[in-house]
């Protein structure tokens, strides 16, 4: 059963209900299962059903004697019925089903004597982890479901699900909060994944135009560790509500956002995981409550702290956006990354439908911190002091080579103010979003940083 139940969990993680099942003869599991209905269209793609497949194929052979099937949650009427043809000797079932189960809760088709096979059956074995697996899936589908249907504020736009539908490598279900303080109603996603007890929390931050699909190879390495990932949308872009007007945006205000959430998800043991915009916030947040932060992944940004000017390739990218205000995001991404498919390059531009939509692509290469005075830039050297002086986690900075904005010589600048920083790694053939080249990297991270 215990067996089951890891199948069961890889289901829930995929967005499906989490029911698991195995076939096991003399001893040896022949067959395994979980529940793909959704991801396979198919009404039939049961656990048990999927498991039964499995083994039938192991033996060559539709009967299944002597086979005893183990399952996470009382067999339907339908599972029930194919165990029955396939002449299983015992049924062992989890958690009963009150609503469809057809080995006693609702009907009992494995004690209707005029059927020609008798099978045996056995429930409540690992009950309360089989039950306990179901009840917090649905509660997190009923969570996501109230926070899915928070008012649209008059002041703010939001992108239409549709655009989101079969994103590459991205299967992880949308959570929102909306409730903060600093929110004001604006309703931000985030990717909340692994268990919340996890030894390590990668707190993975965006910059400008990405969004949280931007770490999507990176987030199954940390996951397979059993290591808990968290990866906000700032307002504006991905999934989260999208300001009318650039003057909404402010430094200052997207920080408060970000510090109020690290508090609200009571995010321990963090490994900050920054890139462009990522890292001007992110960068300034873990001088408030250091004791949160175990570590620093850090990837091609700086700190905005305005006594130190602006290289010329942000410089550049600033004036081109000034520019051209509606440039293609899914092309930028294809130039500087050509390894990537039409689909990704699309998934990029998928949260921007139209003008409306792109105020903080407009209001975000202006905000950069480029003046004594400027918005940010206070707090920005009151991070670098605390970098240099008083941060005691680990480091380890990864730089895109070929980067024109924020390459080399601003990241060599960047690890001058961070304390004990190594030397770097670099990727030669990574541009400015270095975690599109991001599994190995991820691989390295968790060897670097693994408690």
């Amino acid at each position: 059963m215990a067996l089951a139940l890891e199948q069961a969990r890889q289901a829930g993680a995929a967005g499906e209900v989490p029911v698991g099942a195995v076939v096991v003869r003399d001893g040896q599991v022949i067959g395994r299962g979980r529940n793909g209905p959704v991801a396979a269209h198919d009404p039939t793609a049961h656990a048990e059903i999927v498991a039964l497949r499995d083994a039938a194929r192991t033996l060559g052979n539709y009967r299944l004697d002597g086979c005893d099937l183990y399952v996470t949650l009382e067999p339907c009427p339908m599972c029930s019925g194919a165990m029955l043809h396939a002449r299983l000797r015992r049924v062992v079932f989890g958690a009963p089903d009150p609503k469809t189960g057809a080995a006693g809760s609702v009907l009992d088709l494995f004690g209707e004597r005029r059927l020609n096979h008798r099978t045996l059956v056995e429930g409540g074995v690992l009950a309360q982890a089989c039950g306990a697996q179901l009840s917090d899936f649905f509660s997190a589908r009923r969570q996501a479901a109230r926070e899915t249907a928070t008012l649209l504020r008059d002041d703010a736009l939001r992108t239409p699900d549709s655009r989101f539908a079969a994103l590459p490598d991205y299967p992880w279900a949308p959570r929102y909060v909306s409730d903060l303080p600093a929110l004001a109603g604006w309703r931000m996603h985030y990717l909340d994944e692994g268990p919340r007890e996890a030894p390590l929390t990668w707190l993975c931050l965006h910059g400008n135009p990405a969004w949280s699909f931007l770490y999507r190879k990176m987030i199954p390495v940390f996951l397979a560790q059993g290591h808990r990932v968290v990866a906000p949308d700032l307002i504006g872009f991905g999934r989260s509500d999208k300001p009318k007007k650039e003057s909404a945006h402010s430094f200052d205000w997207h920080r408060e956002v970000l510090l109020e959430f690290v508090e609200r998800q009571d995010l321990r043991d963090v490994v900050l995981v920054v890139q462009d915009w990522g890292g001007l916030l992110g960068l300034t947040l873990p001088m408030v409550s250091p004791e949160r932060y175990r570590g620093l992944l850090v990837m091609n940004t700086t700190l905005g702290t305005g006594d130190v000017p602006l290289g010329p390739g942000f410089l550049a990218w600033r004036e081109m956006c000034a520019r051209q205000p509606e440039f293609d995001v899914g092309r930028l991404f294809a130039r500087g990354n050509p390894h990537l498919s039409a689909a990704e390059c699309a998934a990029y531009d998928a949260p921007f439908p139209d003008r409306g939509h792109r105020a903080a692509l407009r209001a975000f290469p202006p905000m950069v911190p480029d003046a004594w005075d400027a918005g940010g830039a206070a707090i920005s050297r009151q991070a670098r002091e605390f970098w240099q002086t008083r941060w005691s986690g680990r480091s380890l900075m990864a730089i895109g080579a070929r980067d024109p904005v924020l390459g080399l010589a601003a990241m060599q600048q960047l690890r001058s103010w961070i304390r004990g920083c190594p030397d770097p790694v670099v990727l030669e053939d990574a541009g400015h979003f270095v975690p599109e080249h991001g599994s190995a990297l991820a691989r390295r991270a968790v060897g670097y940083f693994a408690p």
